[in-house]
């Protein structure tokens, strides 16, 4: 049956039990006129008896669902004003969410893009080749496979050289993760040994930007480092492992016949996907029984400390684990965003109650209940935070371009974030909530409304007491919401400004650098390479623009470092201990000249240590450790492997080489510098290839790569020229991360600040305009405009001081959890409080300013004739 036919024959069917009842009345005595208002009021009205009826026959629910969007919808478009402050407030609020949540959904929540990723595990510690190879035989619960990244290769044969980032793995890797290639095959097992490794697989990019999308690229060889390579396959153009800069993968070099390599090479991270039967218990307990044997296996003694925290872990988790706080940490920030949004338009929506207290006190009086109105207030609210949700979207999306852009390129699974349906989802869930989250307080008091005294009075604000109770409540939170945001952001900008204005050891100002490459195998001889850099210094040095050059082997801060065991004269080591391992730097004379790194004592390198007797310089702090109280210059230490000990004869100022909080890694005991000649030798044996030169120039870095990509290929046309980029812009690469987090806190800090110092002022806008009739007898009796003053700012900054206070409690417990992003101050920094305290008086000072001013100027006679 159709609406309009039950609505008529319900208003027909009430008619008549109305006008019945009504008849019985008259037949007892009642005046007609009396007995049809009698039979009205114990019908409870007509519209009420609709109502009823309808709820009685089941069919009210998404009629009045209906009934409640177009009347909603009919209403916000009769407030302009009102709606679309709202909905930006709403739409700042969601939109941080969700752009936060993508973040968060991308790459802390996301399965692995892998074939059956809850099998996928890794292993906490590094291996060398030798262990890894037993691990791999010995293992029952799960097969393993590892990878060494950051390494580089030369391409040449295709046109210009170019460096490419590698990643070398082990046969098996690609076959574990379930990976399939878009051409070609992955390695098969065994195709990591010495002497059947000469493979590779390039990524998409990779193929399609050098080798022109050629499908006859497999079994095509290609030069890398010198080596023909076969390609064997290419990889989709969503396969990123382990990270998005690696170009192409090549096969580990496993030979148990170089010791050296074998067991002192790269230690490298190991994963491992579970067998039928095991889970990740299982296999953490065999891992640690390999590990309690392994240590065994080696040619000399392994440090205790080697892996002793080893266990095994979902992959997924490893891979983020670095990441997870402080995404946490950005998502609890904007959570905080949003309640002080919802805050404000509560606040917004029981101002503009006020001024419907007539109209639903209408309602009321014509039958509807309080669930009625409450649930017709609540359906304006959802639809509100809705068309926020709408507009969040497209804030979002700038939002995550923003925040993509901010982050650290090398953020884990970045590439992955993206607003795909499960963030539409949680945009929409998070509207409806919001809507019902802002909605649900002044629902529920407008639906308090009395409709006789409401209507006696005329709608002016019966109910306004309890409602500026609830205002009140509301704006001191959102103070203190925005307190502890502020304080977070302020501890997060201290922090960066200490660390991004420490000395790094060295000054960064007009300095350019260059990552300069021969094949590892061009340098197989010595005098060749020493002869080539030598070439390339004397031309640069000549150069137009170029003032001062010098080369180094690992740059500070750009995530290179070389390492030797060393004996240092006069340190004894333990029984069972390894000799100090220390950052081998090699370097040109006057390195330390073009760097502007201050040396403390002793000399700088000259030409003639190149030629003469072995030298070295070390850092102060490596002084201080192995030589306390005493004069390093003229001490001895000897490289592992070595007969020749070096002769210190200068010690330098420490430099922020690692990053730019420590100078070097934890497990290393120092740094040492030796010039760059035939006893220069790396780890492995060998004189350093791959240098970088900092050249002192006013040159850009388009200008300056061209010049030494002219010099070096009049030298070698196979050597490429690349990683051009100033020193600053290095420094800025190693301070990212914080910079990073720094940026995105102090951005929604400032929105807190602005929604609430937009609350305090609505507060007290609202309340100068209810009580203006006061005012207006307070000036006619005598008051003077500091009494109106003190009246109005009383007010204000109660409830600033009440949500300032409110905010030092909670961010005191809150901050702490910034105690590992925090540089040089504490997670208390009296400093920070002070200032924030002073900041938000300030600016709730100003938020009150303008409704105080407007309270000052009421004119009596004008208040008196409006009431």
């Amino acid at each position: 049956m159709r609406r309009e036919e039950m609505e008529s024959e319900m208003n027909a069917e009430l008619r008549f039990h109305m006008e019945a009842r009504a008849e019985d009345l008259v037949q007892g005595g009642m005046a007609r006129g009396e007995a049809t208002r009698r039979a009205r009021l114990e019908f409870g009205g007509l519209e009420n008896a609709k109502e009823q009826c309808r709820e009685a026959r089941g069919v009210s629910l998404l009629e009045s669902f209906t009934q409640d969007l177009r009347y909603g919808a009919r209403t916000l478009r009769k407030s302009p004003g009102f709606t679309l402050i709202a909905v930006l407030t709403l739409a700042l609020g969601i939109g941080a969410n969700t752009a936060i949540f993508s973040l968060v959904d991308g790459i802390l929540l996301r399965p692995l893009p892998y074939a059956k990723p809850e099998q996928l595990v890794g292993i906490k510690g590094t291996f060398p080749r030798g262990a890894f190879a037993a691990m791999r035989e010995q293992l029952r619960s799960m097969d393993v496979a590892t990878y060494s990244e950051d390494h580089q290769f030369n391409l040449t044969g295709y046109g210009e050289p170019v460096r490419l980032a590698g990643t070398m793995t082990s046969a098996e890797l690609l076959s574990l993760l379930g990976a399939r290639p878009e051409l070609g095959r992955v390695f098969y097992p065994g195709e990591d040994t010495a002497g059947q490794d000469n493979y590779v697989i390039l990524s998409h990019v990779l193929w399609q930007k050098r080798f022109g999308g050629a499908a006859d690229i497999i079994g095509r060889p290609i030069e890398l480092e010198g080596v023909s390579r076969q390609v064997v396959g290419v990889m989709p153009a969503d396969f990123r492992f382990p990270s998005a800069k690696t170009q192409l993968w090549v096969p580990l070099h496993i030979d148990p016949r170089s010791a050296a390599a074998y067991w002192g090479g790269d230690f490298m991270p190991v994963i491992g996907r579970l067998r039928a039967g095991a889970n990740v218990a299982k296999a953490d307990a065999e891992v640690r029984l390999f590990q309690s044997r392994v240590s065994k296996m080696f040619p000399w003694p392994m440090p205790a400390t080697w892996n002793a925290d080893i266990s095994v872990l979902p992959l997924h988790n490893g891979m983020v684990a670095e990441v997870r706080g402080r995404f946490l940490m950005l998502l609890g920030a904007v959570a905080l965003v949003l309640l002080i949004a919802c805050a404000n338009v509560a606040n917004l929506t029981l101002s503009r109650a006020a001024t419907r207290e007539k109209e639903i006190a209408i309602r009321s009086a014509l039958g509807a209940g309080r669930r009625r109105i409450t649930t017709q207030l609540l359906t304006e609210s959802v639809l509100l935070a809705a068309f926020g949700g709408l507009l969040g979207l497209l804030f979002a999306e700038a939002g995550l371009w923003l925040l993509k852009a901010t982050l650290p390129p090398d953020t884990p699974r970045l590439m992955d974030v993206q607003l795909d349906w499960r963030v539409l989802v949680f945009t929409g869930a998070l509207s409806i909530l919001t809507g019902f989250f802002f909605g649900l307080a002044p629902a529920l008091q407008s639906s308090r409304v009395a409709p006789t005294e409401s209507l006696k009075s005329g709608g002016r604000g019966v109910s306004a007491s309890v409602s500026q109770r609830l205002r009140s409540t509301l704006v001191v939170g959102e103070v203190a919401f925005a307190v502890m945001l502020v304080l977070s952001a302020g501890l997060l900008i201290r922090s960066f400004w200490a660390l991004s204005h420490k000395n790094p050891g060295f000054r960064a100002e007009h300095l350019m650098t260059a990552r300069i490459t021969p094949n590892e195998s061009y340098c197989s001889d010595v005098a060749r390479c020493v002869a080539f850099y030598g070439s390339v210094l004397r031309q640069a040095q000549g150069a137009s623009g170029f003032t001062d050059v010098a080369l180094v082997n690992t740059l500070p801060l750009d995530g290179r470092f070389a390492k030797r065991n060393m004996t240092m004269e006069g340190h004894l080591v333990a029984a069972g201990g390894n000799m100090p391992l220390l950052w081998l730097n090699v370097v040109t004379p006057d390195y330390f000249r073009v760097m502007s790194i201050a040396i403390l004592a002793g000399r700088d390198f000259t030409s003639a240590d190149e030629r003469g007797d072995a030298v070295a310089v070390v850092t102060a702090a490596t002084a201080r450790r192995f030589w306390p109280n005493q004069d390093a210059v003229g001490k001895h230490v000897r490289l592992q492997g070595d007969k020749n000990w070096h002769t210190i004869v200068g010690v330098i100022r420490d430099v922020q080489a690692y990053d730019l909080q420590t100078t070097t890694p934890s497990w290393m005991e120092g740094t040492i510098y030796v010039p760059y000649n035939a006893g220069a030798t790396l780890e492995d044996g060998t004189i350093p290839a791959e240098m970088t030169i900092v050249m002192r120039t006013t040159a850009d870095e388009e200008q300056a790569g061209s010049i030494l990509q002219r010099i070096v290929s009049g030298l070698n046309q196979e050597v490429p020229v690349s990683e051009v980029k100033t020193m600053q812009h290095v420094v800025s690469e190693a301070a990212s991360t914080p910079a990073s987090t720094t940026v995105m806190f102090g951005a929604f800090a400032g929105l807190a600040l602005v929604l609430g110092t937009i609350g305090i002022y609505g507060v007290l806008a609202f309340l100068v305009s209810k009580r203006t009739r006061e005012i207006g007898i307070r000036i006619a009796l005598g008051a003077r405009q500091r009494d109106v003053l003190w009246l109005v700012m009383k007010e204000g900054t109660g409830y600033s001081f009440a949500g300032i206070g409110l905010g030092l409690a909670g961010a005191i417990a809150v901050t702490r959890l910034l105690s590992s992003e925090l540089y040089g101050i504490s997670a208390t920094d009296a400093v920070t409080y002070v200032t924030v305290i002073c900041a938000m008086v300030v600016v709730s000072l100003l938020a009150c300013y303008v409704p105080t001013r407007r309270a000052m100027r009421v004119d009596p006679l004008i208040a008196l004739r409006q009431e």
